[in-house]
């Protein structure tokens, strides 16, 4: 089974229709048809939202997505409007809420790896390949890729996983000039934010990008290169052959299936809350992750 825990009630807001509530964003829509997108703190793991919230997470990756909305903006535009907060929304509502271009979103995530973990390295371990894309010999857990590669996958309806294809099938689905496109542009991002990150001491493992299309432009949405959709390891504790430190949820997921947890990922039962050590050590890597990137104070 997967869910929320318990499903908040939707805020309601004067001249905006409430479209969804997602696993951490609201989705409105305005009257003149912009959507508006608001970050909360709640988190999720193993499918399921969590009771717990961690404070500032919205926030966060909200104004992390702002600042790498500016320094990829040469490569693609984005969906943001304006960061203003809408009139007789809640005050909460300030610094994690985006005005958006409502687009035509492409039903392909977009993913780039530059290194072998996760989802990726259970496919390289069964025949040596990754989205069809084969790898040579010996790699681990961690190790770095001969070169980043694109590895995409197709949405899911809700509560179901993404399914990683061979490139063909997207070419296939959305036609050869749009999939080559999302190709190209996610691997140019990929090599902007895998640079960025490297001067700040980080490793960016791999990440996911939406895109939609606005009057036929390809256009880049919802969240980019936040700790929600991007692994970022420390470079100086990377060792390939082992699980690495990370800037994620791991925390999380590791307490959520100790034995402290009293809790079985693979069972039908609800999570329990997180202990508040475990939530404060997890927004403490979110901030270290905004304020390592940006180099600004949280």
């Amino acid at each position: 089974m997967s869910g929320f825990v318990t499903k908040p009630e939707p805020v309601q807001v004067p001249g905006l229709v409430h479209l969804h509530t997602g696993k951490v964003r609201d989705l409105y829509r305005a009257e003149n048809g912009d959507l508006v997108m608001v970050a909360s703190d709640r988190t999720s793991a193993f499918d399921w939202v969590l009771p717990n919230e961690i404070p500032d997470k919205g926030r966060i990756l909200t104004q992390l997505s702002l600042w790498w909305f500016e320094r990829i903006a040469d490569l693609v535009p984005n969906h943001v409007v304006s960061t203003e907060v809408p009139v007789g929304a809640p005050a909460d509502w300030a610094g994690r809420t985006m005005i958006c271009r409502n687009l035509e979103m492409v039903p392909v995530e977009c993913v780039a790896r530059g290194y072998l973990t996760g989802s990726g390295l259970k496919e390289y371990l069964a025949d040596r390949t990754v989205c069809g894309i084969a790898l040579p010999e010996g790699l681990e857990d961690g190790s770095e890729l001969p070169a980043p590669i694109y590895t995409p996958a197709l949405k899911a309806e809700v509560g179901e996983h993404d399914e990683n294809v061979p490139y063909e099938e997207t070419a296939r689905r959305i036609g050869a000039e749009l999939a080559a496109t999302l190709r190209q542009t996610t691997l140019a991002v990929y090599s902007r934010a895998q640079d960025v990150a490297r001067e700040r001491g980080l490793i960016l493992a791999d990440t996911k990008f939406e895109f939609g299309l606005l009057d036929g432009e390809l256009v880049i949405g919802d969240e980019v290169l936040t700790p929600d959709s991007s692994r970022y390891w420390p470079a100086d504790e990377w060792k390939p052959g082992q699980s690495q430190p990370s800037f994620d949820k791991q925390i999380i997921r590791n307490w959520l299936a100790s034995p402290a947890s009293g809790w079985d990922p693979s069972g039908e039962l609800p999570p329990p809350a997180l202990p508040l050590e475990v939530v404060e050590h997890t927004r403490a890597r979110y901030i270290e992750a905004y304020e390592r990137l940006t180099g600004l104070s949280w």
